[in-house]
């Protein structure tokens, strides 16, 4: 909001690539981007995207998806690309507010809280964060291959390779995402900026040493040994890895504790973007481009799966659908098998 022309040649000068937060159209921006005065935000941040494009300066849109947009997602998805946001994030929101204060003072609670406690109201569903996801996908997938950048489409995409995710939240283990406050205080990750993870202080130890701590290996490792065997077992587990420890607050059909609050989205998501996902795979392997995804789903669309890409069946012994004459099971189908 208090981008000038100033900071713009700066930030061009030296080659920055900044990062806006933006989370739709005005009525959808504004219903929680309110500056400390509870007023609407959505004409000062596009004044800010006016100056970045008038000068030319780099920029990607982080958008949160939350209860008020995420019945929206064509609406968002179509307002970022149209204003010229080229590569785009789509963050979750999922809070927790506990029915007392703690004794730290806080009421947005970490995931190992043991207290009783209430998913916060603005939090987006599991199912709707799928759908959001899903519908804005079908939209690319047929028209802004290679134009657009979706952050978590690229980072599936890898997975479908065998690639290990560049995203933290998709990896084994994390803990290289740490978070510094302007204090110099140092924590795990900036979706735990709470007591217990505070690593130390920069003004007091080395930032390497806290970073290489006991106490961040175990963070990082952790995502790995508590997945429960509900997600162990899971077939699309290769792409989410049990995804942010901070959503893993659920118990498993089974009981066991650790299922990410969003994993019904997740799952959705994963099955229905698994056939394209197979033939961009299959595209780049053979070194040829994943935007050609577009002509194969023109091809279905006409064949009448019209809606339907991400949910067709396919047969292992069947014809690979990449047209390269193979069975599914000796081509396109071994990609993301382990």
């Amino acid at each position: 909001m208090l981008l000038n022309d100033a900071w713009a040649e700066f930030f061009l000068e030296h080659h920055f690539l900044v990062g806006i937060s933006i989370d739709g159209p005005r009525e959808l921006h504004d219903a929680y981007r309110v500056h400390k005065g509870g007023q609407p935000t959505f004409v000062r941040v596009m004044r800010g995207v006016e100056i970045l494009q008038r000068q030319k300066v780099d920029f990607n849109t982080l958008t949160t998806v939350h209860r008020a947009n995420a019945a929206s997602p064509l609406e968002v998805y179509r307002f970022l690309r149209d204003n010229g946001s080229g590569y785009m994030q789509f963050i979750p929101i999922v809070e927790r507010i506990a029915h007392q204060v703690t004794e730290e003072g806080l009421r947005l609670i970490s995931p190992d809280f043991a207290g009783p406690a209430k998913v916060a109201p603005w939090s987006v569903e599991p199912r709707q964060f799928g759908r959001f996801l899903c519908t804005i996908f079908d939209e690319w997938v047929r028209r802004d291959v290679g134009r657009a950048f979706v952050q978590l489409f690229d980072v599936s995409l890898e997975s479908w390779m065998g690639m290990e995710a560049s995203l933290c939240i998709f990896r084994k283990q994390c803990g290289a995402a740490l978070a510094i406050e302007h204090s110099g205080d140092l924590y795990s990750c900036d979706h735990f900026v709470y007591p217990e993870n505070r690593l130390g202080n920069i003004m007091e130890s080395a930032l390497a040493a806290l970073a290489g701590s006991e106490q961040q290996q175990r963070f990082g490792e952790a995502k790995e040994s508590t997945l429960p065997r509900y997600c162990r077992e899971c077939d699309v587990r290769f792409a989410c890895n049990g995804e942010c420890p901070k959503h893993r607050f659920l118990t498993t059909p089974d009981g066991e504790p650790g299922l990410n609050y969003l994993c019904a989205g997740y799952k959705m998501f994963f099955h229905h973007v698994d056939p394209c996902m197979r033939f961009m795979a299959a595209e780049l392997a053979a070194q040829r481009a994943p935007a050609n995804v577009m002509r194969w789903v023109a091809e279905e669309d006409a064949r009448g799966w019209q809606g339907k890409i991400g949910r067709v069946k396919i047969g292992r012994n069947g014809p690979c659908l990449c047209g390269s004459g193979r069975k599914f099971k000796q081509c396109c189908g071994a990609w993301g098998a382990s």
